[in-house]
């Protein structure tokens, strides 16, 4: 007995000895990657000995043993388990749970989980652009969403960017997505002076320059008719909601990014080399030191830098950031500095009860541009002289003063030298958001917003060049001296007032049924002014033509202006009800009455709904979840021009007055009727999602302009009507994301998506061109046209088929034989610009402290019409002196073979481009604490690294505007400003 007691007490001292031993107090720090991590929970793995951080995100444990596991975890983070090892100190950086981020997506006038969605939405974080170089949010969507196309109209920074959300689904009015930022939505319109370069029109700047690409928190794309029906007269196109940062942290938080991004030319126009020009016979001047590369472009160049600070209570909630970007374009005199300023603030009264939401965003964006015109005849603009300019005629003499031909052979620098283009654009977007929670079942919103914008384009060509053209020149009447200079001014001005309310039920009647209900009232009041001067004929001394305008020939300096408004009223609601668990109904109904409709007309119902059943929910194996939805509703198209419905006076330009356009108290909305299927699912354990879908789309009352001999009698002027036909789309859509490593210090994640559209006019009786053409010998021509039974912008070109013995092209005729040019017949093609197939991929990878991702993106089974080489690169244009491609100075064909519009000129623009490759480094560790930073990033970014196309031209992503009479084409390209790829390196800092 004794014995035995005397082991039991040895036993119990040597436990007590141990415990005392390997026991200890364990502190730390919980952060994530915005810093101090107040009210994380840690907990002693297999116990109840815990504790949470504290306002410093610091936490102290007391009788923890040496071999303990502690658990970190906190909402809307990754939990994270790490082994004590007889360590006192422990640091833990939790990170993003993607999957609980993706949980919830916003849609209009609210957000729901991604699981309970009865429509296709999609939704990308900041998380999945961060640190990717983009000028424009638009681009970010570039190959993440399925069934999203993003083309930028050309490489120029601050270019407008054309996204259609599952293809067009109009002739004339806009095809763009109804964008909404914070729950304002957005006109619509261009924020920025466009209008016309001197030598023609140039591209509109894009609308969301302004958004500043750190200030944004999520993206939701509402692809179908259950998403966007709640928007009516606006979402035929689909709807994009953008929502910003809020303040995260509790402790106050300043946050630090810079980059610095080197560019340069991705693709080339293959003229040929002064050596080449001469070999192939061209007019030899003697120099070989001419490139036009040289000429006319740089290398690019662009600072960022943006800051932010954040600080959250209980009660309030506020976010600051300020940035501002500087780019220097690779066309020389061509440039975008965008400076921006953003506000969050909100705070909670009377228990959270009430809470006020405001919203401020202020950008200036400053353009610098040169002759870039997207229609440009047979003397070119910048590009198009640098590209024909002989490669062995200097281009100054020996005296300096540059060597001139003539006024249609123009030198290109001094084109570039002898002109100035400018574009100051100030915009602000505010919003006032206030939440009434009158008991736990029901809430009130009320939303004020503003959208203001001020533009001013300038321009001038100095009187010192000569170029050929009733627009570049004018005859003093009195002393009969002809006098050269333009110059140009255009104001732009708009003022946008959003007021909506909306009144929210929510209850959950019994564990079988929730009711989530919305109804609401919206009134929208778009404004818009502006003005126009214009001068020419200065004096030969004057330089500063924009200041003194009015100091030409009085006799040609004109004014006007313009003032237009247009408001939207419109009543909605929206239900959401969910039956056991299981079953998802939403219905949603909104009326909608514009002042851009005809009075007979001017208000339309726009219903829709959508059912979607789960299939099998949260289990484990293989197959995790499965859901089912299908959806069918109405939407309409108001993106068309203020006062269609009115008739409009106008002055020409002898002054006498008439119309422009003739009222139609009938006119109606353009509508589309969309119905679709899908589902959603998560196979292997979670680690494989994704979600397929078919649609199909039929938009009717197509509005558009018809000639004046169809106009109702009167002045023959255009009037806007619905013409007869259907514009039918047809998709399918496939994504896939699987997390092939999911582990604490080495992840790999995939994903990918793909799109298929097909498109055709059905019912349409007429006969509309489009796709102009420009250049020598292509006056009035066009590549496209809108018929029945064809797709939108079928090609309609002459079927060109070699050289014959003599050098002149041989083309088909009617049916089907070779012939020449004169009996030659138009043909429409089975080919279309529109791509059949878009696909997207992107994969990313972390192993301790390194990162790297890498996303790619491409098009398919659409065709481009090449009008650079149709108008520049033909022999004889080589024979004239200008220089071509080598193919062109070699070609069979023969000097006075007329350039005509063909399939010589149309190719295949399939294409697969890597987008962006980013490898990042994380700092961890005591150099963090030595600085006095919580985080800290450093990465380099190559955007545009390569591209696999068979397009002979620079770029077959670059799509021109070479619309006709107001009917837009697509697929076109001609004398673009040229992409580049680019290289940068960044910093990401947190203190």
């Amino acid at each position: 007995m004794k014995n035995s007691l005397i082991k039991g007490l040895m036993v119990f001292l040597t436990m007590l000895c141990t415990s005392l031993t390997y026991s200890q107090d364990v502190s730390g720090t919980v952060s994530d990657a915005s810093g101090p991590l107040p009210g994380a929970s840690i907990l002693v793995k297999g116990t109840t000995n815990g504790a949470q951080t504290d306002f410093d995100g610091k936490f102290t444990i007391k009788n923890v043993g040496s071999n303990a596991v502690l658990v970190f975890s906190y909402i809307g983070l990754k939990t994270q388990e790490v082994n004590v090892a007889g360590k006192s100190t422990v640091n833990v950086v939790l990170k993003e749970d993607s999957a609980e981020l993706k949980e919830v997506v916003v849609i209009g006038y609210g957000s729901v989980r991604k699981k309970d969605a009865t429509g296709a939405v999609d939704q990308i974080g900041a998380k999945d652009f961060d640190n990717v170089s983009s000028p424009s949010p638009a681009q970010l969507l570039r190959g993440k969403v399925a069934g999203v196309q993003v083309t930028q109209s050309s490489g120029e920074p601050g270019a407008g960017v054309a996204i259609r959300v599952r293809g067009n689904t109009s002739i004339r009015s806009g095809n763009g997505p109804l964008v909404v930022i914070d729950g304002v939505p957005l006109d619509g319109g261009n924020v920025s002076a466009g209008g016309a370069d001197l030598l023609g029109s140039s591209s509109a700047r894009n609308p969301l320059n302004f958004v500043n690409q750190n200030d944004i928190e999520s993206i939701s794309v509402l692809k179908d008719a259950s998403s966007t029906a709640i928007y009516g007269s606006r979402g035929a196109n689909g709807v994009i909601v953008i929502t910003t940062k809020k303040g995260k942290s509790k402790v106050p938080q300043l946050s630090y990014n810079a980059s610095v991004q080197f560019s340069k030319m991705s693709g080339d126009f293959n003229v040929m080399t002064p050596e080449q020009f001469v070999a192939a016979g061209g007019d030899d001047k003697g120099s070989r030191s001419y490139n036009w590369k040289d000429a006319v472009l740089r290398s690019g160049f662009s600072m960022n830098h943006d800051l932010s600070f954040t600080k959250s209570t209980e009660n309030s909630n506020t976010r600051i950031s300020l940035a501002a970007s500087n780019t220097d374009g690779i066309v020389k005199n061509s440039g975008l500095d965008k400076y921006t300023a953003t506000v969050y603030n909100s705070n909670d009264f009377f228990g959270g009860a009430l809470k006020v939401e405001q919203r401020i965003m202020y950008a200036s964006l400053k353009d610098e541009t040169t002759i870039l015109s997207n229609n440009a005849g047979f003397i070119g603009n910048v590009i198009g002289t640098a590209l024909y300019w002989n490669p062995t005629l200097p281009i100054y003499k020996a005296d300096g003063t540059y060597n001139v031909v003539s006024g249609t052979y123009l030198n290109p620098v001094q084109l570039l030298n002898s002109y100035k283009d400018f574009t100051d654009t100030n915009k602000f977007l505010g919003s006032i958001n206030t939440t009434w929670k009158i008991n736990s079942k029901l809430k009130y919103q009320f939303l004020f917003g503003i959208e203001s914008s001020t533009s001013a384009r300038k321009s001038q060509l100095l009187p010192t060049i000569d170029i050929q053209g009733d627009q570049f020149r004018a005859t003093d009447p009195t002393s009969g001296v002809v006098k050269f200079g333009s110059a140009f001014i255009n104001n732009n001005n708009k003022f946008n007032k959003t007021f909506e309310h909306t009144l929210n039920y929510n209850n959950d009647f019994s564990d079988n049924f929730n009711l989530d209900a919305l109804v609401g009232y919206s009134y929208y009041d778009y404004n818009a002014d502006g003005s126009v001067a214009s001068g020419k004929g200065y004096n030969i001394a004057q330089t500063n033509l924009i200041d003194n305008i009015e100091g030409g020939l009085q006799n040609e300096f004109r004014v006007f202006s313009y003032r237009n408004r247009t408001e939207l009223q419109s009543y909605f609601a929206r239900f959401n009800a969910t039956i056991y668990k299981k079953l998802i109904v939403t219905g949603t109904l909104r009326s909608d009455g514009s002042t851009k409709l005809g009075v007979n007309n001017k208000y339309d119902y726009f219903p829709s709904v959508g059912i979607a059943y789960k299939v099998v929910e949260d289990k484990e194996g293989l197959l995790n979840s499965f859901k089912i939805r299908g959806n069918y509703g109405k939407t309409g198209n108001q993106e068309f021009a203020p006062n269609s419905a009115i008739s409009r006076g106008a002055y020409t330009l002898n002054g006498s007055l008439g119309l422009d356009n003739n009222g139609n108290e009938n006119l109606k909305w353009e509508t589309t009727k969309s119905f679709g299927v899908g589902s959603d699912f998560e196979l292997i354990n979670n680690k494989l999602t994704g979600s397929v879908d078919y649609f199909q789309k039929d938009t009717k009352d197509l509005i558009s302009p018809v000639p004046p001999a169809a106009s109702q009698p009167g002045p023959p002027s255009p009037r806007n009507t619905n013409l007869k036909g259907n514009i039918i789309t047809k998709g399918f859509e496939v994504s896939l994301a699987y997390k092939v490593i999911d582990k604490e210090d080495f992840s790999w994640d995939v994903s990918g998506n793909a799109s298929f559209l097909s498109n055709k006019l059905e019912n349409f009786p007429g006969f509309i061109a489009t796709g102009g053409l420009n250049g020598q010998g292509l006056s009035g021509a066009y590549a496209q046209v809108l018929t029945n039974g064809k797709p939108l912008y079928t090609y309609y070109l002459y079927e060109w088929r070699g050289y014959d013995a003599s050098g002149n092209s041989i083309y088909a005729d009617a049916a089907g034989n070779d012939t020449g040019l004169g009996t030659a017949a138009k043909k429409l093609l089975d080919k279309q610009p529109i791509p059949k197939i878009n696909v997207g991929f992107n994969t990313s990878f972390a192993y301790k402290n390194f990162d790297l991702g890498a996303s790619f993106y491409g098009a398919f089974g659409h065709y481009i019409y090449n009008n650079t080489t149709n108008a520049y690169f033909f022999k004889g244009a080589f024979i004239g002196g200008r220089n071509v491609t080598q193919e062109a100075a070699t070609s069979a064909q023969a000097q006075g073979d007329p350039n005509s519009p063909s399939t010589k000129y149309l190719e295949k623009g399939d294409f697969l481009r890597m987008g962006n490759l980013t490898v990042g480094y994380t700092v961890k560790g005591s150099i963090l604490d030595k600085f006095k930073m919580s985080s800290a990033r450093l990465y380099v970014n190559a955007s545009n690294l390569f591209i696999i196309t068979k397009y002979s031209g620079s770029d077959p992503e670059v799509d021109t505007d070479k619309s006709l009479n107001g009917v837009p084409s697509a697929g076109m390209e001609y004398l673009s400003y040229p992409r580049d790829k680019s290289l940068s390196v960044g910093l990401n800092v947190t203190f």
